[in-house]
């Protein structure tokens, strides 16, 4: 069957034409449509039917999908586009919110008749062609789909508020709780192996200054764990740290500001919690922040996690503040990791040591480097100012320029020659190595 037959703007012929089905059957798992038929019955059921009306079906489409928002059914998306093309011209399917429970989708479907190219909608128990009466209930009754949609969302919205405003969160609880459900009534019960284990994070925090890793150590030893068996991840930890619900009170939705007062019993008291966050809070960076420069640039030889810096203050004794950046492993593969802590001053020294085994082969040498070695050497009076840029890399004595880089170069030039080694360093009791000495 050609397509231009079918789209011919005077539908003459079409309603003569033999009608090629496609069987589309559909059910979403959300919970409004449980009571549908399954798949396999909508299908037996239409096959049924097409037995008994001598109708041909061409294929057989079905997916699980909602049908709420338009454009989103990948299997439904590719039966109108096959409609479109001639493959098909008639729709058996079990009832017509099987097709559409949104405008947009329905204004496609509608489209398509208007153009011709799909001649008959079939249900299990009404047939819809392209006639404007037809189509019309075919509206509506997709229509009302869509109404049922909207109305559902308010009323499940204002169960939800009133659930909330009666002092349950919707939900699964956080560790420490579960819920119950007894003669009909759901509750939030203490999980009285947790709660306990739970009170003395808080308590830790609060009262010895823990930080998470520590925790994490001691749940890890406690045999702690997640409803499904897991040991807890390091920002779950902070995540509790962090929930209101153990002190009894609720935020729903998330973010929304809006807060409610809970029935189930809280596992600390509302003046713990707010310690702790006092503790968790991180002190605001200054706006001229101390660069990092070796950052991420060299591996833990240890775990393989990557090298941070971090700046740490000294109090002296006439109440002035001494600074200093030291250069750590970051722990992220491995939190028990034992690599020692390195100053910034010690390290420059490691890596001017291991660079003077080094020469131009063991760079990448970018224009951005050469640019940085053309202005050291015209600074240090090296080159002679016919000397070409061959000539600048040839005689160039890289031990010297990478000294002066790491020990008073600027953070520029430091970063460009470490970005540019081709090398891999690791940091080993606070010594530079390669990855063929670990």
């Amino acid at each position: 069957m050609e397509e231009s037959t079918l789209t011919l703007p005077n539908k003459i012929g079409v309603a003569n034409q033999p009608l090629a089905y496609c069987l589309y059957a559909r059910k979403s798992t959300e919970s409004d449509e449980r009571q549908a038929l399954s798949i396999d019955s909508q299908i037996n059921e239409m096959k049924g039917l097409a037995k008994i009306n001598n109708l041909e079906i061409v294929d057989i489409y079905k997916e699980s999908h909602s049908a709420k928002d338009s454009g989103l059914r990948p299997i439904y998306n590719k039966l109108l586009m096959d409609i479109h093309r001639g493959k098909f011209n008639g729709i058996l399917t079990w009832a017509p919110d099987r097709l559409s429970r949104n405008a947009g989708d329905l204004g496609i479907l509608v489209d398509l008749m208007d153009q011709g190219k799909l001649q008959e909608v079939r249900t299990f128990s009404q047939t819809f062609t392209n006639n404007p009466n037809e189509k019309f209930l075919l509206m509506i009754l997709c229509s009302q789909a869509k109404l049922e949609n909207d109305n559902r969302g308010i009323n499940v919205k204002r169960g939800i508020r009133a659930k909330c405003e009666m002092g349950w969160r919707p939900g699964m609880p956080p560790l420490g709780y579960y819920n119950r459900a007894f003669n009909g009534v759901r509750d939030i019960m203490v999980d009285p192996e947790r709660a306990k284990v739970i009170k003395e994070m808080f308590l830790r925090v609060a009262n010895h200054g823990h930080s998470g890793r520590t925790l994490k150590i001691w749940l890890d030893k406690e045999g702690f764990t997640t409803r499904a068996g897991r040991k807890v991840t390091l920002s779950q930890i902070y995540i509790m740290l962090k929930n209101s619900f153990y002190y009894g009170e609720f935020e729903y939705p998330t973010e929304s500001g809006t807060w409610y007062k809970g029935l189930h019993k809280p596992l600390i008291t509302k003046t713990l919690y707010d310690k702790v966050q006092k503790e968790l809070e991180v002190p605001q960076r200054s706006k001229s922040g101390k660069e990092f420069v070796f950052k991420e640039m060299i591996k833990c030889a240890s775990c393989g996690a990557s090298v941070l810096g971090e700046e740490k203050y000294r109090k002296l004794k006439n109440n002035g503040i001494r600074k200093h950046i030291y250069y750590h492993c970051s722990r992220s593969r491995d939190h028990t990791c034992k690599e020692k802590y390195i100053s910034e001053e010690d390290l420059i020294k490691q890596l001017v040591i291991f660079m003077k085994g080094l020469n131009l082969k063991h760079f990448q040498i970018t224009e951005r480097m050469k640019s940085y070695i053309a202005e050291y050497q015209r600074v240090t009076n090296i080159i002679l100012r016919q000397q070409n840029a061959e000539n600048l890399f040839r005689d160039i004595d890289l031990k010297a320029y990478a000294k002066y880089v790491l020990e008073d170069g600027p953070n520029r030039e430091k970063k460009e020659l470490m970005k540019n080694l081709k090398i891999k360093l690791y940091l080993k009791n606070k010594t530079i190595i390669t990855k063929s000495q670990i």
